[in-house]
């Protein structure tokens, strides 16, 4: 849509108020900007989009760790600094299917500003052109049924977690948990997990300070649930230049990393 796309150069303030003044006009912008950068526009995303409750798209591309580009560009700290932003949505697909079906969802209506976070990389599946789906907000999936311990992945690297899974001869104590979105949380599908399960494990490619993880503690203490939990993702330090998946081994959040992490939990509970 040539007539359609409009690209302001390295301006992402301007960027993000452009896209609100065209959401107050009625129409349904998506704002596509690298998560790294999207942080030099925090304080129109909060004033000029969130505050007004416009209903703006943040196409957020290079979330997570993205290698070689370097400190300056890893995607981070999206998760952390749009949790905190009232009627902010937040949504992370694992899959090319998934983001086709949320861009499906919101571009017939969106109530809230939603970000919609994807990694730098190649997708996973390929037949990924599937009839459209419409996705409710504030949704997730059960990939695996468990009896013990719950993984919550948010996004990409939960195909870390499948892969660790796997490596692990997929054991009957395990299950994994899509949660696509980082705020509003599946509520419904918490309190399912945290009834069922002794041991909570959260992974996200996001800083783990403040993150998705942050979330599913801030649940749990909320309500009263006792277990214990886990929180994988990127450390509470700068990440230096790397490939993807020397960085996520650094990190703890490549499978190699996940298996290690999950199978002391498998030693307590058997």
């Amino acid at each position: 849509f040539p007539d359609r796309a409009f690209d302001v150069g390295i301006a992402e303030q301007h960027a993000v108020t452009m896209a609100a003044g065209m959401a107050a006009e009625g129409l349904i912008p998506f704002c596509a900007i690298y998560s790294t950068f999207l942080q030099r526009a925090y304080d129109q995303v909060i004033h000029d989009v969130a505050l007004q409750d416009l209903p703006v798209i943040f196409c957020i591309d290079r979330a997570g760790l993205v290698g070689q580009d370097g400190a300056t560009h890893h995607g981070a700290y999206d998760l952390v600094y749009l949790r905190c932003i009232p009627n902010m949505i937040i949504f992370a697909p694992m899959n090319e299917t998934e983001l086709r079906n949320i861009l499906f969802t919101v571009q017939k209506g969106a109530d809230h500003p939603v970000a919609i976070r994807y990694p730098r990389g190649r997708g996973v599946i390929s037949g990924w052109r599937t009839p459209f789906e419409t996705i409710p907000m504030g949704s997730s999936r059960e990939l695996v049924r468990g009896t013990t311990i719950a993984v919550l992945s948010l996004g990409h690297i939960g195909n870390q977690a499948t892969n660790a899974l796997r490596a692990l001869g997929n054991p009957k104590e395990i299950g994994h948990y899509d949660m696509r979105f980082a705020k509003p949380l599946d509520e419904v599908r918490l309190h399912e997990v945290f009834k069922q399960y002794e041991l909570v494990v959260t992974l996200e490619d996001g800083c783990v300070t403040g993150g998705f993880g942050s979330a599913v503690l801030e649940f749990a203490n909320s309500h009263g649930y006792r277990q214990r939990i886990m929180c994988l993702g990127i450390p509470d330090r700068f990440i230096e230049q790397g490939t993807v998946d020397e960085l996520q081994g650094e990190a703890g959040i490549d499978e190699e990393s996940i298996t290690r992490s999950l199978i002391p939990l498998l030693h307590e509970v058997r």
